[in-house]
């Protein structure tokens, strides 16, 4: 039987028993999270994802990986887990490759975002043109420069004044 990839390369027979936990807070440690997770079936991994270098270095990032030993189990915590409350903080659980299919539908509409925009120039969009920018830059060192000039005169006549 061959399995079949999905997007991250993972085969779907384990991505269907892993799930995404998110919006950990950072009081919460690895054991509390495994020991929340665990009455719901057999856990076979788990990834307690920390920042790996900056000042939060050795921090929790907020969000885990938990491996199920069935898909029913993660299923089954996911239902449970959702939106529970943990250090007042709801907790975001999805099977792992359900979050990934999000962030794929919300990067592709944010490429097609963009595509739009950049194809309609004009001000109904919001948007300036490239040579409207470049003009309004022009404006706006030419009143800069005229205001330095101004000072400038400003200060001889005071000095000439005086």
């Amino acid at each position: 039987m061959s399995k079949i990839m999905d997007l991250n390369g993972t085969s779907n027979e384990t991505s269907d028993r892993r799930i995404y936990v998110g919006n950990i807070d950072h009081r919460i440690s690895e054991a509390t999270l495994l020991k929340m997770f665990s009455p719901f079936g057999k856990i076979e991994s788990e990834d307690f994802l920390l920042h790996t270098r900056g000042p939060k270095r050795g921090e929790p990032r907020g969000f885990a990986f938990v491996q199920y030993s069935t898909k029913e189990e993660a299923r089954l915590a996911k239902e449970k887990m959702h939106g529970r409350l943990a250090c007042g903080r709801p907790l975001v659980v999805r099977l792992a490759n359900e979050k990934s299919a999000a962030e794929l539908v919300e990067s592709s509409s944010k490429v097609a975002g963009v595509v739009s925009r950049s194809t309609h120039s004009g001000s109904s969009s919001g948007q300036m043109s490239r040579s409207a920018k470049i003009a309004a830059i022009k404006n706006k060192l030419k009143v800069l420069e005229d205001d330095g000039s101004r000072a400038k005169k400003q200060k001889q006549v005071e000095h000439y004044s005086s």
